[in-house]
């Protein structure tokens, strides 16, 4: 039976996924009827970030025209936050609650910092003004919407210049009429206006979240909306005619229309696309565990397959723990650090320091001969013989040795009384304990142990590092995939429509009657069916999944524990509990069976399955690499000192070649590194398998 395709409006099988990082575009672009998959790889423009796509399609010998869908993965509204350049934003809120967006929780995670500053709001405290309306918490009106104070408001935010405003009233989870009605009057009389409100994103309790959900999404709309708006433009005028998909946190699509409102949603939208090709990958090995190990130019990011499926959160923290706003949504578990190939090395306080600061794409390192002057990491590796200066980009981009070691010697090296190579092997070794910090966030930090799972490395500069990362927490496999440079832009065509839903939903286990809980579920379901069928795309197939926020009878926090489909046929509570003690005892090393349970909020997850491109195999060879692969050797810092180190080219490697550290493995866009006593082999898909060697760094 022939498979039927995931159909775009204008019936073209061409996809283009578009993954914007803060150094390089990566393109992919994947024909559904031919199978034919090309990348491209290209220089960001940060004053013009379209251009960098252009570039990136025409490396990929691809156009705008031919595609009937356009996928686009981007770090602009999450940068948007962390470097504060969002619009001028005011808040409207409940009377006698104008305050709790700055409270908070009261969090102070170092108890004795003497330097400790609280998280600061998006919108200062004269941008907040309180509105007479409220809802109580079962969804009785006790002081209805004065919708002419409402009006008011809005001629005075017109005149104070304020571009986009956040609506947040109590206890809206339960009844959101008064938000509504609120956002209508708005839109109405003021449509230049770009304005949100918090039931839109998140239909759960606890105000402060939401409270912090809806102000960032009013913050990032006005920059997302005309981000996106120039995006399309520009393809629309060179003849695309598809649909237009935006990658959202949880790694699912969802249209471009859609993002332009619901901009949170698009927090993690580049590295969530990572975790899902991960995801494939492990579904194509039949590997149950692995990390998803992200490090492009500016970050390095980790995310978890467990049990083969990637972890998800209801709400994260963005920005650090200690002074991090919170979202209220569903997105991929990520944790980030800021230590990519163009973090700055820099000494301060006496001590050496690799990041957050990044070079960027421009001027970007100073090997890069376009105006850098700071040493960053790339510059580290290229001075110590792991990157060739003539074959980077595949000869495309040539570095500057000497403008590295010039950058290395005066701010590093110099400082701290130590020549270049020193310096260089120095910021290696911070980077790599820096990013270990990324992969215990999401393992030993969730109750996992890294030592279980397989690291996956991409990005452009993952494979040189990931044995590195491996030896600093114990893991022993490594695996670099194909294409590793534009992995996460690959990972978006493995990604499905999905929809998110959630509803507070306070009762016990024990007197749970499931047929209300099928209502709410069968509700939440409605929608994410009726969102997918109001997309242009024909998905091959609808897909459900529920969970449920759960607790102890007594406790504050609750953790989420996916609920099969078939507890609810048997209306199990005893299955649902068991799966509560399961998940807590994970998460915590603690269950208490025979403790009651309650369950606090309803999940519901809707997906439109689209067609995933196939695994390619590779042709098969002898265990020792063909000639054509050995491409020479160079010195390269190893263990304290250069020793001659054989290079490979990944294009001419086969199936069942072995290859013992110390070895470079090179290609268009990365390089992995294979230290001493580390052993590889190529699987038949032309993966990378590399068990690390035991022992330190």
């Amino acid at each position: 039976m022939k498979q039927r395709i995931s159909s775009a409006a204008n019936g073209s099988s061409l996809r283009l996924a578009a993954d914007i990082g803060g150094t390089f575009t990566d393109i992919a672009a994947f024909d559904e009827r031919t199978g034919k998959l090309t990348f491209g790889k290209a220089l960001s423009r940060p004053q013009r970030l379209v251009e960098g796509i252009d570039a990136g399609v025409a490396k990929a010998s691809s156009d705008y025209k031919s595609a009937g869908l356009f996928l686009h993965g981007s770090t602009i509204a999450i940068n948007t936050i962390l470097e504060r350049k969002g619009a001028n934003t005011a808040l409207l809120i409940t009377e006698g609650f104008r305050d709790i967006y700055e409270i908070g929780r009261i969090n102070r995670p170092d108890a004795y910092n003497l330097f400790f500053r609280k998280h600061e709001p998006l919108v200062e405290r004269a941008l907040r003004f309180e509105v007479k309306e409220r809802v109580l918490c079962d969804g009785e009106i006790e002081t209805p919407l004065d919708e002419k104070e409402i009006e008011a408001f809005g001629r005075m935010l017109a005149r104070l210049g304020v571009e986009a405003t956040a609506i947040l009233f109590l206890n809206c989870y339960a009844k959101h009429g008064h938000e509504a009605r609120a956002k209508a009057i708005l839109e109405k009389n003021h449509p230049e206006m770009f304005v949100s409100a918090s039931h839109e994103l998140s239909e759960e309790y606890r105000e402060f979240e939401r409270c912090s959900t809806v102000v960032a999404n009013a913050y990032i709309g006005p920059i997302v909306r005309g981000y996106l708006g120039e995006i399309e433009d520009r393809i629309r005028s060179d003849g695309f005619s598809g649909s237009f998909l935006i990658v959202q946190s949880t790694g699912g699509l969802y249209e471009a229309d859609q993002a332009k409102s619901h901009c949170v949603h698009m927090l993690e939208s580049g590295p969530a696309a990572g975790v899902i090709g991960t995801q494939a990958l492990c579904h194509a090995l039949g590997l149950k565990n692995a990390i998803a190990f992200d490090m492009g130019g500016t970050t390095a990011k980790a995310g978890v397959i467990h049990n083969g499926e990637a972890l998800t959160t209801g709400a994260a923290l963005i920005g650090g723990y200690d002074r991090a706003l919170p979202v209220q949504i569903a997105m991929m578990d990520i944790f980030e650090v800021g230590t990519g190939g163009g973090s700055i090395a820099r000494v301060e306080e006496g001590g050496l320091r690799v990041g957050p600061q990044s070079a960027g794409a421009a001027p970007g390192p100073a090997c890069y001969g376009l105006g850098g002057t700071e040493p960053t990491v790339t510059d580290a590796n290229l001075v110590l013989g792991r990157l060739a200066a003539d074959r980077f980009l595949g000869g495309e981009m040539r570095l500057d040795v000497e403008a590295a070691r010039r950058a290395l010697t005066e701010r590093v090296a110099k400082p701290l009384g130590m020549d270049a190579t020193a310096a260089a092997d120095g910021i290696l070794r911070i980077a790599a304990t820096a990013m270990s910090y990324a992969v215990k966030g999401v393992t030993t930090e969730r109750g996992l142990d890294a030592g279980d799972f397989a690291l996956v490395a991409y990005g452009g500069a993952g494979p040189l590092h990931a044995v590195q990362v491996a030896r600093e927490i114990g893991i022993r496999t490594v695996i670099v995939p194909t294409a590793p440079g534009v992995f996460s832009a690959f990972g978006m065509l493995f990604s499905d429509l999905r929809y998110d839903f959630v509803r507070t939903w306070f009762t016990r286990l024990e007197d749970a009657p499931f047929a209300a809980i099928e209502r709410v579920y069968r509700d939440l379901e409605r929608q994410g069916r009726a969102a997918i069928a109001g997309t242009s795309i024909k998905p091959q197939k609808i897909t459900l999944k529920r969970a449920a926020d759960m607790r102890y009878v007594g406790q504050e926090h609750a953790v989420t524990v996916d609920l099969p489909l078939k507890v609810f046929e048997r209306q199990d509570r005893r299955a649902i509990k068991r799966l509560f003690d399961a998940m807590h005892e994970l998460r915590y090393g603690t269950s208490a069976p025979d403790e009651p349970a309650e369950i606090v909020s309803l999940r519901s997850t809707v997906t439109g399955v689209m067609r995933k491109p196939p695994q390619e195999r590779v042709a098969r060879g002898r265990s020792a690499p063909d000639k054509a692969a050995f491409t020479g050797r160079r010195p390269v810092y190893l263990d304290g000192k250069f020793r001659p180190t054989p290079t490979y080219a990944r294009a001419a490697l086969t199936a069942g070649n072995r290859i013992s550290g110390p070895a470079l493995i090179e290609e268009h866009a990365a390089t992995t590194v294979l230290l001493p006593g580390d052993r590889l082999e190529v699987d038949a898909c032309g993966h990378l398998m590399i068990k690390v060697a035991a022992g330190g760094r």
